[in-house]
């Protein structure tokens, strides 16, 4: 028997056609090639498969018993060809797809409500699992163990990215706290404060951090927690401040227990974005995936 590597896959259209047609002008017409080159094709296809398969009788051609096996064959195995060669289709309606996200708690919120409403509504059978941000993480999604990642800054190669939105930051503080009534915080104040800072990856909070060590203000860290909504939680009745993305700090801000003040402008605001692997660019779910965040979050 001839092993796949050594037979000249071109010749399976031909091989279909004559066993459908079951002559080989028809063939040929099938193909829109010529007879010659057709009888050619069934003289290769009889070398390689050691069978006549068509063997002309008194009212035309009829198939050999192995040619009607071969027919019955390609009849299950062509479709599941076609089916590897052709562009994948992704319908969200029938779909069961898991989709793997990664981000931080203040990403998960950003994706929640709107967002899984819509993922669910037209893709019911499909799930969304998310799992916490850690300093490997963008590994993970180079390996394979994440599908997307939710995030602030720039991600590293080889990730694709882009971004969705950009988000300022505020200071969450107690409302008794001897700063709330001013309008902002000056770095000076800022810096002056006790601090709960959200452990994003080896103890510091991204950019807020990344951005006064740039500047060489480093801040303490009284209270280090692995979440934005910690950090929030730990300010009523403290004289912390937690600083996180506006939204959020107005989203846990309680009237006559937390304020909201405008960070020190020298912090600036970060973009947030999408990462994954190249190897996901053309995957038709994945593509869903990504459209669907950028127009449920109007990303330009």
């Amino acid at each position: 028997m001839p092993r796949i590597e050594s037979v000249d896959l071109n010749l399976l259209a031909p091989l279909h056609a004559l066993l459908e047609e079951r002559h080989v002008s028809r063939a040929a017409e099938r193909l829109h090639t010529s007879q010659p080159s057709m009888s050619r094709a069934l003289q290769r296809l009889r070398a390689t498969l050691g069978d006549e398969l068509l063997v002309r009788g008194p009212g035309g051609y009829r198939l050999t018993p192995r040619a009607e096996r071969i027919r019955s064959e390609l009849q299950q195995a062509l479709p599941r060809l076609e089916h590897v060669f052709s562009g994948e289709a992704f319908d969200p309606a029938t779909a069961a797809r898991a989709f793997r996200l990664a981000g931080t708690d203040y990403t998960v919120a950003v994706l929640s409500g709107a967002l899984l409403g819509r993922l669910l509504e037209q893709s019911p059978g499909s799930t969304v699992l998310f799992s916490r941000w850690h300093h490997a993480v963008f590994a993970d999604a180079e390996h394979g163990l994440v599908d997307l990642l939710i995030h602030g800054g720039t991600p590293p190669p080889p990730l694709r990215s882009r971004v969705l939105f950009e988000e300022g930051y505020s200071c969450l503080i107690s409302s008794h706290h001897p700063l709330a009534q001013r309008p902002a915080l000056s770095l000076a104040d800022y810096l002056d404060c006790l601090h709960t800072v959200v452990d994003v990856t080896d103890g510091r909070q991204g950019h807020v951090d990344r951005r006064l060590e740039a500047l060489g203000r480093p801040r303490r860290a009284s209270v280090t927690v692995p979440y934005h909504a910690a950090a929030a939680a730990a300010v009523p009745g403290t004289s912390l401040v937690a600083t996180l993305p506006t939204e959020f700090a107005v989203r846990q801000a309680v009237p006559g227990v937390t304020t909201v003040l405008p960070a020190p402008e020298e912090i600036g605001s970060m973009s947030y974005a999408m990462s994954w692997h190249p190897r996901l660019d053309d995957d038709a779910a994945h593509r869903w995936l990504r459209d669907t965040i950028v127009s449920t979050l109007g990303a330009g």
